[in-house]
């Protein structure tokens, strides 16, 4: 794979291609059908060849295209099974994998960054990476301390190709959107356009990295790897040792397994903001990682990538999300229309029905009620089948909804965090886990 940027007009001929495909499939499939063939099996071979173009090509482009991709990877639950089934394989290739760069470009970024004695610090570096990502990858090396470390290294080009690539995707958001149905992936790429300079600023991963360090340093289950040095497209790390990623117990976990990662993965992100006063807001499989077992039980789970994150304003999740969601679970749809309008969700002028409002909010609260929630793939389509469906009241509590700047990130966060949990399917305490760390849920 050569370094990033491809030349600018490939990379947008072959997003542009996308819509293209799916049009030309779709038009074959209407003559198949005219010549007698079943609509379901046209249409379940026109979703199959989709899914392998798109997914396919944005996981080749890497930059803002694969981005993209792994995005939707995580809400891959919410799809109907009918739909999802042609999807699933290519979406999830995904959440761990990526094709490589060349090993010299790989030793011309670390010169650049460490300078040029680097090779007396990184004493050895294994020559093919260990990951690879949308804007970087990773090799395992040596620090001159003994210490073995992940080195992560920016695709020469990325910033470019990543804001050329979801300028392009915003242009084609409409005529991309049916290709994945039940999506709407226009504010997906909005929120990405909106965090790009962030993420490519490795330097200021190193300062979010250390701080969920430290912060976490003698926690028994969760482990973050500590910062060893930085640079503006290097970042070297300790190094994890891992058996696994979330993805692989999406696919093949047992149910133990499902429950025990899925409750360290909602302790960790429920849990992370009080210490840090930051949310990691890259919920994706590949991003958290399975430990070696402790004797016979599940190990504990390391968390990587710290390019997106939440710096919240007062050093923790906002007091209201939690009040409003405990008011929301008690049932009481008239204080929950006062508080949500107190928070700017619903505008002063707009009129809506508050236990239409209660329901529309079904996929955040739900879990509060019971003491344990098992969260599946059944229950998450249905609550996205719900709100997508314009014959349901719940469409028009969605198009009336207002979401404030400040919640845009925790949102999408809890989102995806929603559609990794139902990926697993994992039975977790949900209310205790909110209890202990969301403020104002534990309140009242």
């Amino acid at each position: 794979m050569p370094e990033l940027p491809r030349k600018a007009a490939a990379r947008t001929a072959r997003l542009a291609a996308l819509p293209l495909g799916y049009a030309g499939r779709s038009a074959l499939g209407f003559g198949k059908r005219i010549g007698g063939k079943p609509a379901e099996t046209v249409m379940s071979d026109i979703q199959q060849r989709t899914a392998e173009q798109v997914f396919r090509t944005l996981g080749e482009l890497k930059g803002g295209a694969m981005k993209f991709g792994q995005a939707l990877s995580v809400l891959e639950a919410a799809l109907p099974e009918e739909l999802a089934g042609p999807y699933r394989a290519e979406l999830t290739k995904l959440q761990d994998s990526a094709p490589p760069m060349p090993t010299q470009t790989v030793r011309d970024t670390i010169a650049s960054d460490l300078g040029p004695t680097w090779r007396s610090q990184l004493t050895w570096l294994d020559g093919g990476p260990t990951a690879a990502a949308s804007i970087g990858q990773v090799h395992k090396g040596r620090w001159h301390d003994g210490r073995d470390v992940a080195v992560k290294v920016q695709y020469p080009g990325a910033g470019d190709a990543l804001r050329s690539d979801l300028k392009q995707l915003s242009r084609l958001a409409r005529t991309i959107g049916p290709m994945v149905p039940g999506l709407d992936v226009k504010p997906l790429i909005e929120e990405m356009q909106a965090r790009t300079e962030e993420e490519l600023d490795y330097r200021l991963e190193a300062e979010a990295q250390r701080a969920f360090a430290a912060a976490f340093r003698d926690d028994p289950d969760i482990l973050v790897p500590d910062v060893v040095a930085a640079g503006d497209t290097t970042l070297v790390t300790e190094w994890l040792e891992s058996t696994s990623s979330l993805a692989k117990v999406i696919a093949e976990g047992t149910q133990a397994e499902r429950d025990h990662y899925g409750e360290l993965f909602v302790r960790f992100l429920v849990g992370g903001p009080a210490r840090t006063g930051m949310l990691h807001a890259d919920p994706h499989p590949g991003n958290f990682r399975i430990l070696p077992r402790r004797d016979d039980e599940p190990g504990g789970m390391g968390v990587l990538d710290f390019g997106a994150v939440a710096r919240l304003p007062e050093g923790r999740l906002p007091e209201a999300t939690g009040r409003l969601i405990r008011i929301a679970s008690t049932g009481d749809a008239e204080a929950l229309m006062e508080g949500l309008r107190g928070e700017g969700f619903v505008r002063d002028k707009v009129s809506l029905d508050p236990q239409q409002l209660l329901d529309y909010l079904a996929p955040f609260v739900e879990p509060t009620k019971t003491e344990r929630f098992r969260f599946t793939r059944a229950w998450m389509q249905e609550q996205f089948q719900r709100i997508n469906n314009p014959r349901d009241p719940s469409f028009t509590v969605a198009i009336k909804i207002n979401l404030p700047p400040s919640y845009l990130l925790i949102h999408r966060t809890w989102l995806g965090a929603i559609g990794i949990l139902s990926q697993l399917e994992a039975e977790v305490p949900f209310r205790e886990i909110l209890t202990e760390s969301m403020p104002g849920f534990a309140e009242g």
